[in-house]
């Protein structure tokens, strides 16, 4: 049992932040599914981009139950400190540091996992934020540059000894970016160093591996990234299983009508000219688990309307194999 300012967590399977994925209405849908919490997307520390839209939706919290946690990446101590202290006056109840994202746009501004390369940079920025507001302050991290440089657990002494309440840990290193397997040595060395809860990410797709993971890291709690995608169900049915409950698995219906709302919940937050493209790579990976999904998926992908792409999901659910083939 851990505690988040006013929230406990006993052992919590919790959502990812993704950029472009986990946007509120992504969030709230996982929470319905068994997410104990999920985190916002990555929002840019850089105080000119905080009143654009793309930032500001990120920020929405306004529908989102339980704990609010927001993500913050930048490599300026100053900025960052101001943007903790921004998320913190607009409602976050906890300010995540970004330092694993892999992506080049964000290493070469040196933010998200390059900062692994710069311990002293990670000792500034990190206390920073956690002297900028009086909510607690996490950490997202890989377990270093690359595998010849795997410097996590020399990062995770530095976090806990500055004040930072918990942290992820991707089991990859930048270099590896999401390739080959995630490994979980470096996350169990850590678990045994320091104190502070300690969340495992990384390749946990099912419960067989949720609890291989529990049982060789000893970890606090789990964190799922890509396998939510299309399937916010996972959640549940890990909880379920490590609770050796029965695991009920998500019906045609369930998965049509979850995709039918979630499609519709896109259109209005996004509006419908982009709503109609982000809605495509969600349907794309729900496609994944439905009779017939790839011809589904190409169909789906060439409606230019939302309605007509909410129209094609009924009539698929009716007719999965007239409409896929239509």
């Amino acid at each position: 049992m851990f505690r988040l300012g006013s929230y406990e967590f006993d052992r919590p399977i919790a959502l990812a932040p993704m950029a472009g994925v986990s946007d509120c209405v992504f969030r709230s849908l996982c929470l319905q599914y068994g997410a104990d919490y999920a985190v916002s997307e990555m929002v840019a520390s850089n105080p000119r981009l905080r009143d654009t839209t793309k930032t500001q939706r990120r920020l929405d919290h306004s529908d989102a139950a339980g704990i609010r946690i927001v993500q913050i990446a930048g490599a300026d101590p100053h900025f960052l400190a101001e943007a903790a202290r921004y998320c913190a006056d607009n409602g976050a109840d906890v300010i995540d540091i970004n330092m694993g994202c892999p992506a080049k746009k964000v290493c070469n501004k040196l933010a998200g996992s390059a900062l692994m390369r710069d311990e002293t940079l990670v000792s500034s920025l990190l206390s920073a934020v956690v002297a900028a507001v009086d909510v607690p302050v996490t950490l997202k991290m890989r377990t270093g540059w690359d595998p010849e440089h795997r410097n996590a657990p020399t990062v995770a002494r530095i976090a806990e000894a500055l004040g930072i309440s918990a942290l992820t840990i991707h089991g990859r290193t930048r270099a590896c970016r999401f390739n080959g397997q995630a490994e979980y040595d470096t996350i169990a060395e850590i678990k045994q160093l320091v104190s502070i809860p300690v969340i495992a990410n990384g390749d946990i797709r099912t419960a067989a591996e949720a609890q291989s993971v529990f049982d060789h890291t000893a970890c606090d709690g789990l964190m799922i990234g890509r396998a939510a995608n299309g399937n916010p169900w996972i959640f549940q049915q890990i909880k379920c299983a490590l609770n050796r409950t029965e695991v009920s698995q998500a019906s045609f219906h369930d998965i049509v009508q979850t995709m039918t709302n979630h499609v519709r919940a896109i259109h209005e937050l996004y509006g419908y000219q982009i709503g109609t493209r982000v809605a495509r790579k969600h349907v794309g990976w729900y496609a994944q688990q439905m009779p017939d999904g790839e011809s589904f998926r190409q169909a789906f992908n060439k409606i230019e309307t939302a309605q007509a792409q909410v129209t094609f999901i009924e009539n698929y659910r009716n007719d999965p194999q007239g409409a896929a083939a239509a």
